[in-house]
């Protein structure tokens, strides 16, 4: 993925990740975060996520600096996603008369505090609908290559992307008929709800990797990257090593199939029309 290739600009991204070094997107570890955020990346419980390896001590982030104004490589690279998503997106909701308003985006180290509470990088990325803000610690990029058997810029790529579908859905009122008609269902039938939102979300930023395929110049390896990413994401896998055994009544982001298969969809298509999760029986998603 030629990333540097994407819309420049700096400032797009908001750094609260403290003073460092420059550095490379590989670098540091992961901590714990919030209960109420948890199953916002992995949608799993936080003992779950113990018990699988999948959090560590928590080691800062290389960043830039606040004193000096050092604009390191991390940094340029958030910058340059989120003004493509920001592109993709206005293009979308202009085509079909309407105006996108672009999410914030911020760039933390160990925890920060957010409309939602405070938020720490235990489960990697997130986004809040109370301030429409994308959260992320980059040390998140580090655990998905070294912890979850996915990497690589493309794949982290995706990670931002589908965290921005959360914020259409925001934009589009998806999400807040899910979570009214949450409130008048079941446990199970509200889990359900919930994979569905993280689907749409998954073939969302599949949409935005098709309308930047030519400008990032992305190669099936780069395709490959996501796919192993959204794959090493799913609930059962996620399930499976951290419990030993799979529960779906209590899915909330949908199986490591499910979750590839909306990505290309929405890769393969570029139409977001086409990411409706919604109009499918639960059990065709």
């Amino acid at each position: 993925m030629e990333w540097k290739n994407l819309p420049g600009g700096r400032g797009r991204v908001q750094d609260r990740s403290g003073r460092g070094g420059g550095g490379g997107l590989m670098a540091g570890g992961i901590g714990g975060l919030l209960l109420m955020l948890v199953a916002a990346f992995f949608g799993i419980d936080p003992q779950i996520i113990s018990d699988s390896g999948l959090v560590q001590t928590q080691t800062q982030t290389q960043t830039q600096s606040a004193e000096t104004g050092e604009y390191d490589e991390v940094t340029e690279f958030l910058d340059r996603v989120s003004n493509s998503t920001d592109q993709v997106w206005t293009e979308q909701f202009a085509a079909s008369g309407q105006q996108y308003n672009k999410p914030g985006v911020v760039r933390f180290s160990g925890a920060t505090q957010t409309a939602c509470g405070t938020g720490t990088s235990g489960v990697g990325p997130f986004y809040c609908p109370l301030d429409n803000t994308v959260y992320i610690d980059t040390s998140f990029f580090a655990q998905m290559q070294q912890q979850l058997g996915g990497g690589g810029d493309f794949a982290y790529s995706y990670v931002m992307a589908h965290e921005v579908g959360h914020h259409v859905q925001n934009e589009l009122g998806i999400a807040d008929q899910v979570q009214r008609q949450q409130q008048r269902v079941s446990e199970v039938e509200s889990n359900q709800l919930s994979v569905r939102m993280e689907l749409q979300a998954d073939c969302f930023a599949g949409v935005w990797g098709n309308h930047v395929t030519d400008l990032a110049q992305l190669t099936q390896e780069d395709v490959r990257e996501a796919v192993n990413t959204a794959a090493a994401i799913g609930d059962d896998k996620l399930q499976a090593q951290g419990r030993g055994y799979v529960q779906p009544d209590s899915f909330t982001h949908g199986t490591s199939e499910q979750r590839v298969n909306w990505f290309m969809k929405g890769f393969q298509g570029g139409d977001p029309a086409q990411c409706d999760t919604f109009q499918q029986s639960y059990g065709q998603l």
